[in-house]
């Protein structure tokens, strides 16, 4: 699983995406996230959006917001490799319409078969899969807060964080839906990251920034048995 910024290296996307596939071989799968948070009226996008709307114009904007389809909606805010990657042909894309997962290899349709609204990074998700398939992940000039798969094991801890609701645009435009799931915080991964210990990294420097490999359950493991004794201490 593969979180990259390409930004400022001039690298073709493309070029990336074909070179980490050669290094994972035939039978090795790629997979990068490819989350819709503007598919939301909580995400930032949403309410740049509809800042200084009037309430009928809202209503208006709301009822035209097209539907999550994971074969035609981009995903802006994931980077140019998980754009190119989904869109590549043969890709498999995760049905989810906030937090999708695309993949290109033969373990991809597998991977991503099932992905319930309700679960967004959870036991019913693809996330759980690769965390049993002990999947390796790929930091490509990000740091740790960018590491999506920690969210699954906000899932695995306890106490579990609390639920929220969570709203959405699904099946036609402006069918907006409300579901329950954990209310997902990232904003101590990069603590957790920090945190981990060297020997579980291989870490390296590309286009200036750092380039870290590391196993799923490592990472998701020292995640589970760390997050509550430190959002404790953040309370």
């Amino acid at each position: 699983m593969v979180h990259a910024s390409l930004s400022g290296t001039g690298a073709d996307p493309r070029l990336v995406r074909d070179a980490l596939r050669t290094a994972l071989g035939p039978a090795g799968t790629l997979i990068v996230p490819t989350f819709t948070p503007e598919n939301s009226d909580t995400s930032r996008a949403y309410q740049d959006v509809v800042a200084g709307m009037s309430e009928a114009e809202v209503t208006q904007y709301r009822m035209s917001m097209p539907p999550f389809d994971p074969q035609a909606t981009a995903c802006p805010t994931m980077g140019a490799l998980a754009e190119c990657t989904w869109t590549t042909r043969g890709a498999v894309r995760s049905a989810h319409p906030q937090t999708s997962l695309a993949g290109l290899g033969p373990q991809a349709k597998t991977l991503l078969r099932r992905h319930p609204v309700r679960s967004h990074l959870g036991r019913l998700s693809p996330m759980a899969k690769l965390y049993a398939a002990d999947a390796q992940i790929l930091l490509l000039r990000v740091g740790f807060e960018a590491c999506s798969a920690l969210h699954y094991a906000e899932y695995l801890m306890r106490p579990r964080p609390p639920k929220r609701a969570y709203r959405c645009v699904v099946e036609d435009k402006g069918n907006w839906i409300t579901y329950q799931d954990i209310s997902l915080d990232d904003s101590d991964f990069g603590a957790i990251g920090a945190g981990l210990p060297r020997e579980l990294l291989r870490e390296a420097v590309w286009a200036s920034k750092s380039v870290v490999l590391c196993r799923m359950r490592d990472v998701i493991d020292h995640a589970r048995a760390h997050l509550p004794g430190h959002r404790r201490a953040l309370a």
